[in-house]
């Protein structure tokens, strides 16, 4: 008997089943959904540069401490990765961004009335920080599911949410501090915040059931069955694909031998046939799979992750008091962090409509990008005055975007681990990457305090984006030195497989039977003379 699933518009709560991967359809909404995330979460974080003065002031702290809040929110929210993964496999992405965003707003509400750093440190960096775990993680899992040949291209575009954010939220923010001050500015933040679990509400789980392809070779329904049979005990050899099997079964006495023709019934569109009394049960899906580890050219993909991390957020934070720093006012240096988010709105896009022509070797193109980021990093302190400062935060920030928007996505592809494994594997990398979440801005603030120069936070950052550099040209020799070896594996079961041919056990497996059969008879005769 059979059944059909239908692939059918169903309402907001429930999953989409599709045939194949949809590249489009609802996928569309989860695309807004997420680059309405990214403008909430890193969007945030990127733009919090606009509070340190003020928080230096009213707690009178120095860079090193206030620089704190983001490191812990940034390592609570990579360290927090596989907790996100396997949330996400119990609960569903929907419920665990809804979720997030909720952490989210209370952290930001709270921070409002802080009274000390260690407050802050609490209330952005613990509880924010696991919100923003809970929300983006989710998020960019789900929508690389829905789409295949444009997932490169709409990741990008769609994770430019957080670049628009910078672009307005640094000078409104500014501006509202002026009017209301910090602290109601923050409160302001978190409510916006709020949206989040909107677009958590949006992400309908998607179900790939891929149809079922009974294309058959034109000399299939004439194969032939090589059996030999023994009359008292009505036992078969049958040559099959895997190999030769000895069996007793009922299916194979005499009249059940031949192989039936299936019946094909007419398939309508849009739904799957399902097999009842042969398909498997579907294996337990693993909350999550450790499994990456193993896997030399992840483990590479995670250390150019862990030190290129050094690199994304201490500049956005940092932008700011360098340029006033240099003489130059507090209206321009928004407009300089603001120059940097435009810049990396273009450099996301561009780097999607690259990396989604083929044929092409994606890893590569990543591997250029962060070399031209770390040249970037490097040109900081060379800059003296407004538009050197101006140039270097555009060039940065379209670099940033070619590498930013496109690292995570990455891991889908099969030179890292492939779809299959990209949820876990997003998740360990995300977890390995919290380290230099952690470490990066504080160290750039103890560099900074040390040396009375920002500059040397700049340093730092392009010192930690080569050694990526190192780590992710070694990805793909890793990749192709384990995929060597395991096509070696299979060239060697497929001459073990030759050797135990079905057209040898025809050969030599009758001979055994036979013999087989003689002792039985030789028993037989013995029995019916002591009778």
């Amino acid at each position: 008997s059979k059944m059909t699933v239908k692939a059918v518009k169903m309402p907001c709560t429930s999953a989409n089943v599709y045939t194949k991967v949809p590249d489009g359809g609802w996928g569309w909404t989860v695309a807004f959904a997420f680059f309405v995330v990214e403008a909430l979460t890193y969007g945030i974080i990127k733009s919090f540069g606009v509070f340190f003065n003020d928080l230096m002031e009213s707690f009178d702290e120095t860079n090193s401490r206030i620089s704190w809040i983001i490191s812990i929110c940034v390592f609570v929210q990579t360290f927090t990765a596989p907790l996100s993964t396997v949330l996400s496999n119990r609960f569903g992405h929907r419920l665990v961004v809804m979720a997030g965003g909720l952490l989210i707003s209370t952290g930001m509400v709270i921070a409002s009335f802080a009274r000390t750093v260690v407050d802050m440190y609490v209330t952005i960096g613990i509880i924010s920080g696991l919100g923003y775990c809970l929300s983006f993680l989710p998020t960019v899992t789900i929508l690389s599911q829905y789409f295949d040949k444009r997932r490169s291209l709409v990741t990008a575009v769609a994770s430019t949410g957080e670049c628009f954010a910078v672009f307005s939220f640094a000078p409104a923010i500014t501006a509202l501090k002026e009017q209301i001050g910090w602290r109601y500015s923050l409160l302001s933040v978190g409510v916006l915040q709020l949206g989040i679990t909107v677009c958590g509400s949006l992400l309908r789980p998607i179900i790939i059931k891929e149809q079922e392809v009974k294309a058959q070779p034109p000399e299939e329904s004439t194969e032939t069955k090589y059996m030999l049979e023994n009359e008292q005990t009505c036992t078969s050899i049958e040559s099959i694909d895997s190999g030769v099997e000895i069996t007793t079964s009922p299916s194979n006495v005499p009249g059940k031998t031949k192989a039936e023709p299936k019946s094909e019934e007419p398939k309508q569109h849009g739904q799957i046939p399902v097999e009842n009394n042969s398909t498997p049960p579907a294996p337990k899906t693993k909350l999550l799979d450790f499994s990456v580890m193993r896997d030399y050219s992840f483990i590479c993909y995670a250390f150019f992750g862990l030190f290129a991390t050094l690199g994304f957020f201490a500049p956005s934070l940092y932008i700011i008091p360098l340029s006033l720093s240099l003489g130059i006012g507090k209206d321009h240096s928004a407009y300089i962090l603001s120059a940097m988010a435009i810049a990396e709105v273009f450099g996301r896009i561009f780097a999607g409509w690259v990396l989604n022509k083929k044929p092409i070797r994606k890893i590569y193109i990543e591997l250029i990008c962060v070399i031209l980021l770390s040249v970037a990093l490097f040109a900081f302190p060379f800059a003296s005055e407004f538009w050197g400062l101006m140039t270097c935060s555009i060039y940065f920030g379209f670099m940033l975007g070619t590498v930013a928007g496109t690292h995570i996505p990455l891991l889908a592809e099969d030179d890292v681990v492939g779809i299959e494994k990209m949820s876990s594997a997003a998740g360990v990398y995300v977890f390995i990457q919290s380290l230099a979440g952690l470490a990066g801005p504080p160290i750039a603030g103890v560099l900074v305090d040390t040396t009375k120069n920002y500059s040397s936070a700049f340093y730092s950052c392009a010192a930690g984006m080569v050694l990526g550099a190192v780590f992710l040209a070694l990805v793909r020799p890793c990749k192709t030195g384990l995929c060597h070896h395991h096509h070696h594996q299979q060239r060697q079961q497929q001459q073990q497989e030759a050797e135990e041919s079905p057209a040898g056990a025809a050969g030599e497996l009758p001979d055994d039977f036979i013999d087989m059969d003689i002792g039985k008879a030789e028993n037989s005769g013995k029995g019916s003379d002591s009778v």
